[in-house]
């Protein structure tokens, strides 16, 4: 029995799919300890954007702890932090023409969720947020009431309160108008719904089955709030940080959420790092009433403004995600086309990209394939049916040929068997 058997929780289960012992890793690729490569398409389930190690954040956090600096801080202020602020202003809130504060609620993703939604109810007075299927937003009690998955949801042991789910973009197959039933919820009197404080939607749904939500329907949820005064919280953990081409993964719908949850790349190098933007106004925390021991890894801020710096004072990065997201899709479609009775469809957009089965365990056993090949790949949706594409955003044009063909071998294997 290995180590990690005799010790390690059940829990476990990334592991359980690549049952190797990783050592190395760089860029796009990954090492086990006895030198075999694996072509990294899952990126730390989008906590690696910029890939393994990258260079030049690397130096950045070397130069850093080799001279001393402040690793913990709480929220005190330090050099660290005022990089990352003043790297986050120029880079991407005074370009976009955008004016959040910036609350750092913890560690993790759903910290941002839960300081979002604390917030959220402290603002309005109100108890009620809506959600949506097959939604995902974090393990803690707050961010699980506001996920759809029965599985995740099941595990809490409680009720999981104040929260009502909607259906999500597509949800009927365009079978009703946009927000027919949530709209008339709203506004029927009868209906039975609290009036809610706040709305939290993902743009992609990644652990839900990377469901993109068309921009038009964003742009209406945002209306429908406006409009009934409900608070938009845009949940852009796994998805922001240029996954789908532009910095937030909203920004071609133009809308401006209330609150925006941002953690895994934001901190660049794969360390632990999260923020809640909010607007101004909304801030109306007393000194002290959301807080959190690790909200301030200076480490993270270091990694964090070198990543911003580097990557998002032109567009060439979000240019190559979205040529190299196409280059996915064009091939996800032609596996439609080529397996008409295997009931397959291509989702995603950017490099958030998924290829549905009509089971889990078709999809299950692509990502068995292509892990014999020498890929990682991850699957998602309800019953793990989606293979699941999250690659770095600085993998090369031939790191992506060779990922795209052990897909399709993969895929054919399976399909074919």
């Amino acid at each position: 029995m290995s180590i990690f058997e005799k010790l390690e929780s059940e829990v476990r289960s990334y592991s359980r799919g690549w049952p190797v012992v990783f050592d190395k890793a760089q860029g796009s690729w990954i090492y086990s300890e006895d030198g075999k490569p694996y072509l990294d398409f899952f990126a730390g389930a989008g906590a690696l954007n910029y890939g393994h190690n990258n260079p030049a954040l690397k130096q950045a956090l070397i130069d850093y702890i080799s001279r001393d600096g402040v690793t913990h801080s709480l929220d005190m202020f330090t050099s660290a932090k005022r990089d990352f602020l003043e790297s986050l202003d120029e880079q991407i809130l005074q370009p976009r023409n955008m004016e959040y504060k910036v609350i750092f609620p913890g560690p993790g993703g759903a910290n941002a969720v839960e300081g979002a939604l604390k917030l959220a109810r402290k603002v309005t007075g109100r108890e009620s947020v809506i959600n949506f299927t097959n939604a995902f937003h974090g393990m803690t009690l707050g961010a699980l009431s506001v996920t759809g998955n029965s599985m995740k949801r099941g595990a809490a042991g409680i009720p999981l309160v104040h929260a009502t789910p909607m259906p999500f973009d597509k949800y009927f197959d365009g079978e009703f108008p946009d927000f027919f039933y949530f709209e008339r919820l709203l506004e029927d009197s009868g209906s039975g719904l609290n009036e809610p404080a706040a709305v939290i939607v993902e743009s992609v749904q990644g652990e839900g089955g990377i469901n993109a939500a068309r921009l038009e329907w964003l742009k209406g949820l945002s209306d429908l709030c406006k409009k009934h005064d409900i608070l938009l919280i845009l949940d852009d953990v796994q998805m922001g940080c240029g996954r789908t081409g532009p910095f937030f993964s909203f920004e071609e719908a133009g809308i401006e959420p209330d609150m925006i949850c941002l953690s895994k790349s934001i901190g660049g190098y794969g360390l632990p790092m999260a923020i809640t933007l909010v607007r101004p106004d909304l801030d109306v925390w007393s000194p002290g009433e959301h807080n959190g021991t690790f909200r301030g890894i200076s480490p993270a801020f270091v990694t964090a403004a070198a990543a911003l710096r580097t990557y998002w004072s032109d567009d060439e990065l979000e240019k190559s995600t979205k040529e190299k997201g196409e280059r996915i899709g064009a091939t996800f479609r032609k596996f439609v086309e080529d397996y008409p009775d295997a009931e397959l469809m291509a989702k995603g957009r950017g490099l958030a990209r998924g290829l549905e089965f009509g089971s889990g365990e078709s999809a299950g056993k692509v990502a068995a394939a292509a892990f014999d090949r020498g890929l990682l790949l991850e699957t998602s949706g309800p019953s793990d049916e989606v293979v699941k594409l999250l690659p770095p955003l600085t993998l090369t044009d031939e790191e992506l040929d060779k990922g795209l063909e052990i897909i399709s071998e993969s895929v054919e294997s399976v399909l074919t068997r």
